[in-house]
Parts: C-alpha cells; sequence; structure tokens
C-alpha cells in the first residue's frame, strides 16, 4: 500500500509531504566490465548489503509554484537536487498534476567519501520522498534510471536486497546471482587513514578502454559469485571479493592492501573486499568457522597493530550477529568506549 502525503510540518498550512529512505552499502564485492545479454560491454558491480546508516528525506511540495524553485538543506547536495527536479517532473506527470516547486530536507548518517554510496543514497531517498508527497511509489527500474540521470551512475540500493550484478552506468541489473548471499561476518575498517576519495579525480575508464583478457577475467569471477552465492560457499565469495580488490589496486593502490590481505590470511577469513570508489574495506569471515570470536578479536589487534582503523563489525543477516556475539556477549557492534581500544567504532556520521 502506498503511504499517504501528509500534511505539512505547522507553519506550512496544508502543503502536502512526502518522505523516503535509502540504505546504504559497505562497498563492492565484485566491480569491473561484464557482458550484457547481448554480448555488450557494461562496467557492473555486486555491493555488499549494510544494515544501518541510511539517508532519510522529506520533501514538501508546494503546489502553484514554478517547478524551478526547489531548495534543499543541507544546501550543497547537488545530485539530491537534481534528482527532485527528475522526480517532481516524474511524478507529476503520473499523477496529472502541474510539476511545482518545494523544499527538500536531507539527514542521514552515510559517510561521506569512503565508497558507501552516500550519494546514491541521497538521491534515492529524495526520489522516494518526492514521490511519495504524490502519493505515488515509483517502480524500482524508474527510481534506477532517474538516479543515474541525476548523478551518471548509482549504486543498486532502490532493488529489494537480492545479490545482483548492477550496471551502474545504465541503472539496469544485468543479472540476478540468487536469492541471497551467504551469510557473513565483517570486520570493516578503512584505508588511507579513512581520508575521502575524490571519485571525480580517478582515471575515467569506458568499457571499450578494458582489454579481452581482463573482460574475460571479470566474467570468471561473475561465473564464481553465482556458484558461491547458489551454493552458499563463503570461502569461494571472499576469494572472487579478494580478486576483485585486487584488480581494484592498479587505480586506487591503497598502500595498506598487502597488509590487509595478510591479516585475512592469519586469520583464517574468507578474503577481503575494498570499495572501488573509496576507502571502506571489510575482513569478510564464515560465521559457520570454528572461533568465529577469536578469529575477529584476533583480526581487530592485528589492524590496531598495522594503523589501519577499525570502524564496525557487523553480520550480513541478524541469525549471523547472533552466532558471532551470543546470547552473553554483545557490543561488537557498539561504538568503541575509551577503555577499548580495540573495539571497532562506528564510521563517522555526515
Amino acid at each position: 500500500m502506498i503511504p499517504a502525503a501528509r500534511p505539512a510540518a505547522p507553519g506550512a498550512g496544508d502543503l502536502p509531504i512526502g518522505t523516503g529512505y535509502a540504505p546504504c552499502h559497505h562497498g563492492e564485492i565484485l566491480q569491473g566490465v561484464f557482458l550484457d545479454g547481448d554480448g555488450r560491454r557494461c562496467a557492473g558491480l555486486v555491493t555488499l548489503p549494510m544494515a544501518g546508516p541510511g539517508s532519510h528525506a522529506e520533501f514538501v511540495r508546494r503546489p502553484g509554484t514554478a517547478s524551478e524553485a526547489l531548495t534543499v538543506v543541507p544546501a550543497g547536495r547537488t545530485k539530491a537536487a537534481r534528482a527532485a527536479a527528475l522526480a517532481v517532473a516524474e511524478s507529476a506527470e503520473r499523477a496529472g498534476e502541474r510539476p511545482c516547486g518545494g523544499e527538500l530536507r536531507l539527514t542521514g548518517d552515510v559517510p561521506v567519501g569512503l565508497g558507501m554510496g552516500s550519494s546514491t543514497s541521497d538521491v534515492i531517498a529524495t526520489v522516494r520522498a518526492v514521490a511519495n508527497s504524490y502519493g505515488l511509489r515509483l517502480p524500482a527500474d524508474t527510481v534506477a534510471r532517474l538516479a543515474v540521470r541525476a548523478e551518471l551512475a548509482c549504486d543498486p540500493l532502490m532493488l529489494d536486497g537480492r545479490p545482483v550484478l548492477f550496471a551502474q552506468r545504465e541503472g539496469r541489473v544485468l543479472e540476478v546471482l540468487g536469492p541471497a548471499l551467504p551469510p557473513l561476518v565483517v570486520v570493516g575498517c578503512t584505508l588511507g587513514g579513512g581520508a575521502p576519495v575524490d571519485t571525480l579525480s580517478l582515471p575515467v575508464h569506458t568499457p571499450a578502454d578494458v582489454d579481452a583478457d581482463q573482460v574475460r577475467a571479470f566474467e570468471r569471477l561473475r561465473t564464481l559469485l553465482r556458484r558461491a552465492v547458489a551454493t552458499g560457499d563463503v570461502q569461494l565469495l571472499g576469494e572472487v571479493a579478494t580478486a576483485s580488490a585486487s584488480l581494484g589496486q592498479r587505480v586506487l593502490g591503497h598502500p595498506e592492501f598487502e597488509a590487509l590481505t595478510g591479516i585475512a590470511r592469519r586469520v583464517g577469513a574468507a578474503g577481503v573486499q575494498i570499495a572501488h570508489s573509496g576507502a571502506v574495506a571489510g575482513v569478510l569471515f564464515d560465521p559457520a568457522a570454528p572461533g568465529l570470536r577469536h578469529r575477529v578479536r584476533s583480526c581487530l589487534r592485528a589492524l590496531d597493530a598495522h594503523g589501519i582503523p577499525a570502524t564496525r563489525t557487523f553480520a550480513t543477516l541478524t541469525t549471523t550477529k547472533e552466532i558471532l556475539n551470543g546470547p552473553a556477549h554483545r557490543g561488537v557492534d557498539r561504538p568503541a568506549g575509551p577503555d577499548t581500544p580495540r573495539r571497532p567504532a562506528r564510521l563517522p556520521a555526515l
């Protein structure tokens, strides 16, 4: 059921308000150039879902005003502003109304510049809020199309959470890999001291620039990831993620990469994953592996020893979190206190 737009806050009269939300992710498991169903090359990625941080949007629609009379709070969210204008045009046409202006307010706690999809989260929350103000819920493919127009490329945060190979520059699914990823425990961290990555400064390569051998390598990883999802094989998923992260170092060149993969091997992790457009990374564990809590603690100590800041330890499924923490041990996913220097802290908020 589509939630009805509600009256605006006090002082705004009877103007309709729409709200929207979108989650973030924890970087990529796989990213590269792949072939679509017609054999055409496409940039594509598979993201690692993460519950918790997200973007909330509230849109106050002002009927009768010019459609370009849009304001955004906080100022400077240019991608969200573009998304609002596009969503107004789309929603007004579907609702049979004239486009109008309004005010968009964004709040959230997705860290910026770490490769966690902060801009896409803002954009999707915005599109959903605008549509909601018209009493609409736009289909996921429409949200994806508007998101790509607003920011040139987007993450698949508008979808239902199933693992997909997503063409981020085209806003379409290349392949649904299965119903769900195998359960994972992820020890999150940041590379490069956690400094945001300016994605606009990274080299831009089109799919045509990638040689045939690289495309074949990405397709092999795609096949292995499909198998890992189908069989619930965490170890194989970790191998795919590590291989993808290694290929990504040709662009990102994180100096801590060898230390991170070395830590993963020593503590018996399945592998590592790294955001291909940011600094966030994760050491991946099989929750069914014996001695999981000891492995996680050893990983946190090793990260600390190498000067790699830990962020948060999380599970991709609630049941996995219970396996990790146990009924008598909570707090692996809590902020670090001053007396627990190796307990992972939450990622910084906006």
